[in-house]
């Protein structure tokens, strides 16, 4: 159940951003309206005083590559996890990605040494080595096709 929570919440964040859906994105702020999905975020990252405000600042000066990555990210660490499939490659990923997301919003307001992303990074690593895509999901189905090449499971 944990799996699928995951994989819903990385394929909601897919979609409202893409699409405005009103909820953590306004429609004017879409992607297909010609909003960028990580230079607010990144942008408050680099003028709130982040320690990593550089390496901000060259992922915002790579843009639009760094919106194709990070929606591209969102969409497949969702629907794999939603899926069952390719689990492994999907938990690093949203790992990297909460990490990412985690030293972006540093220094943190709540709670001195950590937040979600870090836990939630923690959680999808379990995942991954719990076989997780194996229950309510294709993951028993794609380790056969897949076999041989352990690293896509």
């Amino acid at each position: 159940m944990t799996r699928l929570m995951v994989g819903f919440t990385f394929l909601w964040a897919f979609l409202d951003k893409t699409f405005g859906l009103g909820f953590a994105t306004p429609p004017e702020g879409a992607w297909l309206n010609g909003g960028s999905p990580t230079a607010g975020f990144l942008g408050g990252s680099i003028e709130g005083g982040n320690p990593f405000a550089d390496v901000w600042s060259v992922f915002l000066s790579i843009n639009p590559l760094t919106d194709v990555l990070f929606m591209l990210g969102l969409l497949g660490v969702g629907l794999a996890f939603m899926l069952g499939i390719g689990t492994r490659v999907a938990a690093v990923s949203a790992a990297a990605m909460h990490t990412l997301m985690y030293l972006a919003a540093f220094p943190m307001s709540t709670n001195p040494l950590y937040d979600t992303h870090l836990l939630l990074a923690v959680a999808v690593l379990a995942m991954a080595g719990l076989a997780a895509g194996d229950h309510i999901g294709l993951g028993r189905q794609w380790s056969r096709l897949v076999r041989g090449n352990r690293f896509l499971i």
